[in-house]
């Protein structure tokens, strides 16, 4: 059953509030889903509450983190839910946890990142590296379709690194990595993987199961929901992290990681878009049933069928504006355009348009209540490998499953009239 745009639109309370305006900025941030306000809203006006009191709303309080922790494991398909971790955003957690994962590397091993991600997965490892004694080697992309250089990857490999940090999907150029096959290299060569999901989290199913990582971290502000980060971590391989915490902490799993008062509300929120999407599921995904039925159950059968009818949904959308950009006089396309290969992407769309700058599409579009982003986003190798940081990066036009394929056409006008004007 194909999602029903409408009746997906009216679970966003800002779609109602700003009629009109099209939202294709959603990679830097997409709107946020009525569920996860509504567990906001009852968290902060029920049991506002420090954890670990003898009281009744710090009780609930603990309760509703626990079921957010439950929550996520559902949604990242985690063994446990002691295997997540809370904190700020995707960036914090990385800067923190990095300090645990580097503190037995030694002087002269070395690490592997590379120039596809989004920086918040790159330089707390080049820095830990640096504080380490640590080597670095960089695997590149491919500058034509934006695909990781897997034969560049595999030599890095020859290194034995003790950590490979990649991303699941690029929040520049939208590709999609191979992540299960690079994770058995990584491992058949003695590394540790960290993934960075925040990208791909609102267009398709994780099973870190089966991905078999040892980490992976996503942003639940990226995905319908709250400012939150959210850390998976085998189990296993978090018991034997050093923990950098404050003495009265507990040492149990995942407080131990979970430094100071957490973001209580922003973690209920979270909790609330993964209600939401198992809603969808329920909803919109009896066609994936049989697919996942065998396997999963519950909560965490809803999930895969919301995410892989969302992906399904997604493929249209995709289509639409392959096709409008196309038709677009002096734009210049970057990373995997080709209509042919949408499963290895996500729709994240960057170019360049001939006689405009990067900014003044962004701005004109604007006024035309269109909103997408310019420039790097983070994903200054991306910007500086293809040799555009210095003048302005590019446009990124971003979306989800709220958006609709009569707004792919509103940008199509917009983007034609801007051409016709600066040709």
């Amino acid at each position: 059953m194909m999602l029903d745009s409408s009746l997906i639109r009216q679970q966003f309370p800002a779609l109602q509030k700003h009629s009109g305006v099209v939202f294709l900025d959603n990679p830097g941030g997409t709107q946020i889903a009525r569920h996860s306000l509504d567990r906001v809203t009852a968290y902060l006006t029920e049991c506002n509450a420090n954890h670990g009191g003898a009281f009744a709303t710090s009780q609930k309080s603990d309760d509703i983190l626990g079921e957010a922790h439950a929550a996520m494991a559902d949604f990242y398909n985690a063994a446990r839910p002691e295997e997540i971790v809370f904190g700020n955003n995707m960036t914090t957690l990385t800067l923190h946890i990095s300090r645990s994962i580097s503190r037995n590397w030694n002087s002269g091993d070395t690490i592997v990142v590379t120039r596809l991600d989004h920086d918040a997965n790159v330089t707390p490892w080049v820095l830990a590296a640096q504080d380490r004694g640590v080597n670095v080697r960089w695997v590149d992309f491919d500058v034509e379709d934006g695909t990781l250089n897997l034969d560049n990857f595999a030599a890095a490999l020859e290194t034995r690194p003790r950590l490979v940090a990649v991303g699941y999907a690029s929040n520049a150029l939208g590709t999609i990595n191979p992540v299960k096959k690079l994770v058995q290299m990584a491992h058949a060569a003695g590394a540790q993987v960290y993934i960075d999901a925040v990208q791909y989290a609102a267009h398709g199913p994780i099973d870190v199961q089966d991905l078999g990582c040892d980490f992976l971290v996503s942003s639940a502000y990226k995905f319908f929901g709250t400012h939150a980060g959210i850390l998976y971590g085998r189990y296993d391989v978090l018991e034997e992290l050093y923990a950098y915490k404050v003495r009265p902490a507990s040492n149990d799993l995942p407080d131990r990681f979970e430094t100071g008062t957490q973001n209580h509300e922003g973690i209920a929120g979270v909790l609330g878009a993964i209600e939401y999407l198992a809603w969808v599921g329920r909803t919109f995904g009896q066609d994936y049933l049989e697919k996942y039925g065998d396997h999963f159950s519950g909560p965490r059968l809803h999930l895969k069928q919301a995410m892989s009818a969302i992906r399904a949904y997604e493929f249209e959308i995709s289509r639409a504006v392959l096709g409008a950009l196309a038709e677009i006089p002096g734009l210049h396309p970057y990373g995997l355009y080709d209509a042919r290969r949408l499963e290895e992407r996500v729709p994240t769309f960057v170019f360049t348009l001939k006689g405009w700058h990067p900014r003044r599409v962004a701005e004109e579009l604007a006024r035309q209540n269109i909103y997408v982003w310019d420039g790097n986003y983070y994903a200054i190798n991306v910007t500086e490998r293809l040799g555009l940081e210095e003048s302005g990066g590019m446009v990124r036009v971003g979306a989800v499953h709220y958006n609709t394929l009569e707004e792919i056409w509103q940008l199509k006008e917009a983007l034609w009239k801007l051409a016709k004007a600066g040709l």
